[in-house]
């Protein structure tokens, strides 16, 4: 059994390893790393990249964690683990968000893993990802801020799994998923306090003219 998790759970990370926004920025000659916010998820792609390239690596990123959770019980089954359980499904999620946010490839710095945990949703509790996607629009539609809504929406999802979901195991990973997400958020929130957080389109010329100089 515990040979299905752990097997599941490499699988996840490796799968979610990929560093998509750095790849993609790579094929265009930028490095993602050394561009506006320095992250190499899908924000920042979109920030530096545009909005075609970012919308592609968000979709990527998030793909990431719903196929994990999904490829999750089958290889646990492999080795006699119970594939209809959650637990294989969960272990590979879990591998994913922590394999987007510390890739192997790049010295284990990588993404803040809101697209990939959304995957993750996707599979294990939709209407959860559901609200904390109204969320995320809402605050998004106030402030224009992408990191405040996505903090706002990491907040929301423990909350919103123990609505729907009060006896299941989902409760302390969703928790655990919130306090990482706003531990990678950490430069965010000290940009916030000190009001020097860009709102949407705000960063796109300085990220521009640091991916030509």
């Amino acid at each position: 059994m515990w040979l299905g998790y752990a097997i599941a759970l490499v699988a996840g990370y490796l799968l979610g390893s990929l560093p998509t926004g750095f790849l993609v920025a790579r094929s265009r000659g930028i490095d993602l790393r050394t561009v506006g916010s320095g992250n190499i998820g899908a924000t920042n792609a979109m920030r530096v990249l545009g909005k075609g390239p970012g919308l592609f690596v968000l979709l990527v990123d998030a793909a990431k964690g719903a196929v994990a959770c999904l490829v999750g019980p089958w290889l646990a089954g492999l080795v006699g683990g119970d594939a209809g359980a959650d637990w294989p499904r969960i272990a590979a999620g879990v591998g994913a968000i922590l394999g987007h946010n510390f890739t192997c490839w790049l010295r284990f710095k990588g993404g803040k893993g809101v697209a990939t945990s959304a995957g993750v949703l996707l599979v294990l509790m939709p209407a959860a990802l559901g609200i904390c996607l109204a969320m995320w629009l809402a605050v998004v539609a106030a402030s224009r801020i992408v990191s405040l809504a996505s903090i706002a929406a990491a907040i929301t999802l423990p909350v919103a799994v123990w609505a729907l979901d009060r006896s299941g195991p989902l409760q302390g990973v969703a928790l655990a998923l919130a306090v990482l997400a706003i531990h990678r958020h950490r430069s965010n929130i000290a940009r916030l306090l000190r009001g020097e957080e860009p709102r949407i389109g705000q960063g796109r010329a300085k990220a521009k003219e640091q991916a030509s100089s």
